[in-house]
């Protein structure tokens, strides 16, 4: 069974406490369906976009975003199909971790979502199917060979490696985070298909933090990080090979992703969120505020108090008793308190 080598560096173990802690505040944090929509669709877009973008896709962020949408775009016809493609294989992600029970992750998943990474754009007999030649990696830039794959003849029983050392419960001592950086690597390393090895090799280091417990409500995009400076990406994949196969840098590269990334997503999931306390006065009950409600108490925690003059800023096309009516189900509730009788009174969290 394949075995990686790396050292839990500090800031390793600083990465991930960063991920672990935004991952609770993230997972436990109450928010409408609404913003829970809109959170997972943001995610979708930003990952299907940078995941086809870091390998020359041309479309631009909102051009990816009207086409997984469904709309039309004047575009080239094959970076229409990447990002639609990119897309099919991201719901079947979803759907495939979506079960129970955990699946197994084997050379069938791995054909499988390379079929729909390649779909309309490589040949039949290349979809889904194991290369059968010699590959080189060149760089981008210079043209020079930056990489050499293992021999195609190996590639079956490295892919079985593989998956032994995914699906084996002696992996489990194995931090989540680390088992996805380092079938990210190794995917990448083997190199098991003519086209489409990024795309595939990121989408299954997700599906390893999904079927991890690493889900976090399907709100992040690793592939953004990758994304934004590239030559970093690259460049971290190659330090294993100049370091005889340790991954010790690979990993500290991987784990500061994704901690930047739900940093962020924390961060966004905060400004909106309904503070814990609220959580614990209503009982622990689904939290059926209108977006109005929440708009408000995002507005009080960030300020501290509401007044009456401020509802026009705040809802510019809802009328005064609109919002007096919102407030008073808040009122009732227990959420927030009015202090004073005029108008000049203020609303604030109780």
């Amino acid at each position: 069974m394949y075995q990686p080598s790396y050292t839990i560096t500090n800031k390793i173990l600083k990465n991930i406490g960063i991920i672990e802690a935004s991952k609770e505040v993230i997972d436990h944090a109450p928010l409408l369906p609404y913003y829970e929509k809109k959170f997972q669709d943001d995610a979708l877009v930003r990952s299907v976009h940078y995941g086809t973008h870091i390998e020359g896709n041309e479309l631009n962020f909102s051009q990816a975003e009207r086409v997984i949408q469904g709309e039309s775009v004047v575009a080239r016809q094959r970076d229409v199909q990447e990002v639609i493609n990119y897309r099919e294989a991201m719901d079947y992600l979803n759907t495939f971790h979506s079960g129970k029970e955990k699946e197994k992750v084997d050379e069938d998943l791995i054909c499988t979502l390379h079929k729909y990474i390649v779909k309309k754009i490589l040949t039949p007999e290349r979809v889904g199917v194991f290369r059968k030649t010699q590959v080189v990696i060149r760089n981008s830039f210079t043209g020079d060979v930056s990489f050499r794959p293992p021999a195609f003849a190996d590639v079956p029983q490295l892919i079985a490696h593989l998956s032994a050392f995914i699906n084996t419960s002696s992996t489990e001592d194995i931090h989540s985070v680390l088992k996805a950086g380092v079938v990210h690597y190794e995917f990448v390393r083997i190199h098991p298909f003519v086209d489409g090895n990024g795309r595939v090799g990121r989408l299954l280091s997700t599906l390893i933090l999904y079927q991890e417990g690493y889900d976090i409500r399907r709100f992040f995009s690793i592939e953004e990080y990758f994304d934004r400076n590239a030559q970093d990406y690259y460049e971290a994949l190659k330090t294993v090979a100049l370091r005889d196969g340790d991954q010790t840098l690979w990993l500290e590269y991987f784990t500061e992703g994704l901690a930047i990334e739900l940093t962020k997503v924390r961060e966004r999931v905060e400004r909106i969120s309904v503070d814990g306390k609220l959580k614990q006065k209503l009982g622990g009950a689904p939290l059926l505020l209108s977006e109005r409600q929440l708009k408000i108490i995002e507005y009080i925690q960030e300020t501290g108090y509401l007044q009456n003059s401020a509802f026009k800023s705040l809802f510019p096309f809802v009328s005064e008793d609109t919002v007096l009516n919102e407030l008073k189900s808040l009122i009732t509730r227990g959420v927030v308190k009015k202090v004073g009788k005029t108008k000049a009174a203020k609303y604030i969290m109780v």
